[in-house]
């Protein structure tokens, strides 16, 4: 009789652990190696458009998930279009059609409809056995799906979390998180929310809206004049008509029906084509179209009253709107993507992250209130705003779908105390260097690079600048589209586009309102607008000398001084001015001309026409000119120093000529470090900064002879004022970066 497998020879023991070992190796690596099962449950038409790019998603790699959908909610109701056939069109599968909605539309309804969800969805989650179920946003459906996916030790990943809008959405919508296994946020403070809420920061993917990757890509479409035809009319033009959307608030039902109705009574006396939709299934609604049906708005001439549009059609309907109203979710997410001038009523979407098209009327008691603010908003267009997504969504919740591994255990492990804000991620698919595209515009090259944070030059491009307004606008949008789209590749989150320009620049409206002469066709250009449009991201706009003191505020000396100047010496001579910590522009935006300040009666002419500017004297073209003027005199050249006959003579060759002991070189670079001396002690006894910064080619020639000049010219209170070269390689690039970093990190309106 056998002992047992402690009896066997220990050989046949030493193999049977081995090929134990090497099964188990080989059912690890099968499991690696199949399909990530993936359900998504939509329950909505608005859940609808966020999920469908990600089922798009999961639908073009069949290599490597295995896509199930299933619908429920108000898909199936006839009164809200039933739009799961718009799912069908879009030719999914659907795997389950669950009837959940107890019909009423008030309070207990939505109770009931949750409950007989979660009556339904067992047998269903049982029979699918997904891997991953993919669950949206704030519903009382999603709370449904996650409860039951939850207790039935199924993984969720949550769409959207981590947002507040001050409602009881809040509340379903921060449940639905704790219930969660993984989490893709669409805002940074989403995602800080969830991290004080005790999310593990690792299980958090910053991706963006994913109806974002559709509607930057889509909305341009050629027929959108055929969309607003067909919905409003053959009458009604772009940008003169309105949309109107509001959703009942189900913990003040009573003041949203009073809101509804002052909104219709505005509306009616605005006069202008109104597409409305019908509310969602929330409690309050039924009495919302009642309200509707009363004031006779589905035989109103000016409005046309529907359940449902599809959302390629929406985005277009929203895109070229003169205004949207009401308090959906939409108002404050995806119009801002076009610059559509929004009206938010009432407090449904209180504490959300909005761009500056969104005009709030929180207290919206009286019908004068909302129609002032239809007067203020109706036709107005915005800078687009990328706040909620960048077009990339899906390519992110792709990779973080494949990141899963399913050997881990399936119990959330949360984060006590909370981890504090902005904390570094860790793995690569999470971890993404906020970045700023810098556009500098010079008088020979046109160059664009991203930037990181810690203003780093991830990559940079440089192209010939050309010589017409519309060469010069079309290769600015080619090279910026470029590099949003290496961008990506590099891990980069693109929050925004500086432009650095010569000239005089209106910072306020980003309009360049006159060029220096080596920049043609470049003055009353309005850069911002085409820019913004183009990309769909906010756009800066300042004069260069402004972006180098701006690069070194943020980048290099200037940083945490106060009070400081930069000069730049090169072919011209510029610079910026920071008083108190900010930026000073001046009246007419010519503060910080510090090339233009005289400082002799009688001297050269100077490219602005008038005489003895500081650049007459210290500029690079300055120096070329007198060493052109020692070179026709024969009075340039010293042994171990030679002049090509094909090359042109120039600054350097006056200062190599200096440096090897030519006494009128000396002279003339003694007189412009001379000038430069004097128009700086003029700016120390002008705006007392405690820092001056030399930037450019010719700052360390300069460096000595303008402090020489302060010890024996300035007043004694300012003689010990520091001078510094900077040690910025790209201060024009820099400082258009700075631009973008400094203040798209904090649009929260």
């Amino acid at each position: 009789m056998l002992r047992g497998l402690d009896a066997r020879n220990p050989h046949e023991l030493y193999f049977l652990r081995m090929q134990r070992a090497e099964e188990k190796m080989e059912r690890l690596e099968n499991k690696m190696k199949r399909k990530l099962r993936v359900c998504v449950a939509t329950c909505n038409r608005a859940d609808y458009s966020k999920l469908a790019p990600i089922m798009f998603g999961l639908k073009a790699h069949p290599e490597q998930f295995e896509l199930e959908v299933v619908v429920l909610g108000s898909h199936l109701i006839d009164d809200y279009g039933n739009t799961f056939r718009m799912i069908e069109q879009d030719e999914f599968d659907i795997g389950s059609k669950l009837h959940t909605i107890v019909r009423g539309e008030d309070e207990a309804a939505m109770v009931e409809s949750v409950g007989l969800a979660l009556v339904k969805l067992p047998d269903v989650l049982q029979r699918l056995a997904p891997d991953v179920l993919v669950v949206h946003g704030d519903r009382f459906d999603a709370l449904a799906l996650a409860t039951a996916a939850a207790l039935m030790n199924i993984r969720i990943l949550h769409l959207e979390g981590g947002e507040v809008s001050g409602t009881i959405d809040d509340s379903i919508r921060h449940a639905i998180s704790k219930l969660a296994h993984y989490h893709a946020v669409c805002t940074r403070s989403a995602e800080s929310h969830l991290i004080a809420m005790c999310e593990d920061h690792s299980r958090i993917l910053l991706a963006g809206c994913p109806s974002y990757d559709k509607l930057l890509s889509a909305h341009k479409r050629d027929d959108y004049t055929d969309i607003i035809k067909a919905w409003l009319g053959d009458d009604v033009k772009e940008q003169d008509y309105i949309v109107a959307l509001q959703h009942p608030v189900t913990t003040d039902i009573k003041n949203s029906i009073k809101i509804y109705e002052l909104m219709l009574d505005a509306l009616i006396s605005f006069k202008k084509k109104t597409l409305i939709l019908f509310p969602n299934i929330d409690a309050g609604s039924k009495e919302m179209v009642r309200v509707m049906r009363k004031k006779g708005i589905e035989q109103h001439p000016n409005f046309r009253a529907v359940k449902h549009v599809p959302f390629d059609q929406f985005i277009q309907l929203v895109a070229h709107a003169g205004c949207m109203v009401g308090n959906s979710s939409c108002g404050v997410r995806e119009a801002g993507a076009f610059g559509t001038p929004v009206i938010n009523l009432g407090t449904r979407q209180t504490g959300r992250e909005t761009g500056e098209n969104v005009l709030h009327v929180r207290d919206a008691d009286t019908q004068n209130k909302i129609y002032h603010a239809l007067e203020l908003q109706f036709g107005k267009r915005y800078p687009c705003s990328k706040i909620y997504g960048d077009g990339n969504a899906v390519t992110r919740i792709l990779k973080f779908l494949q990141s899963i591994d399913l050997t881990e255990p399936l119990q959330k492990k949360f984060c006590f105390p909370a981890v504090r804000e902005n904390i570094s991620q860790d793995i690569d698919h999470i971890l993404e260097t906020q970045s700023a595209l810098a556009v500098d515009l010079g008088g020979t090259n046109l160059r664009v690079a991203i930037i990181s944070m810690e203003g780093k030059v991830m990559r940079k491009y440089t192209q010939p600048n050309p010589k017409t307004y519309e060469e010069r606008i079309e290769l600015i949008l080619t090279m910026c589209k470029q590099a949003i789209a290496e961008a990506v590749r590099h891990n980069c989150r693109i929050l925004g586009v500086g432009v650095s320009t010569g000239g005089r620049v209106n910072p306020q409206e980003g309009i360049v309102l006159d060029s220096t002469k080596l920049i043609k066709e470049w003055s009353s250009v309005d850069l911002r607008a085409p820019v913004s449009r183009a990309l769909h991201l906010p756009v800066w706009v300042d004069n260069d000398g402004n972006c180098a003191a701006l690069a070194e505020k943020k980048f290099g000396h200037g940083s945490g001084v106060e009070n400081f100047v930069t000069i730049i010496t090169g072919t011209g001579i510029g610079g910026g001015i920071i008083q108190h910590g900010e930026l000073i522009h001046g009246s007419t935006f010519c503060a910080a001309e510090l090339g233009h300040i005289m400082v002799s009666l009688e001297g050269p002419e100077c490219s602005c026409g008038s005489h003895g500017c500081i650049e007459a004297f210290s500029s690079g073209l300055a120096l070329q000119r007198e060493a052109k003027r020692l070179h026709d005199e024969d009075l340039l050249l010293v042994e171990g120093l030679s002049v090509n006959n094909k090359e042109q003579v120039n600054a350097v060759h006056l200062i190599n000529a200096a440096r090897l002991g030519n006494r009128k070189a000396e002279g003339v670079l003694h007189t412009a470090g001379t000038a430069l001396g004097v128009g700086i002690v003029n700016i120390l006894h002008t705006v007392n900064p405690s820092l001056v910064i030399l930037s450019g080619v010719l700052a360390q020639h300069y460096v000595t002879p303008v402090q020489q000049v302060i010890s024996q010219r300035a007043l004694s209170s300012t003689r010990d004022i520091k001078v510094v070269t900077s040690d910025l390689d790209e201060p024009a690039l820099l400082g258009a970066a700075s631009m973008v970093l400094d203040y798209a990190t904090r649009r929260t309106y």
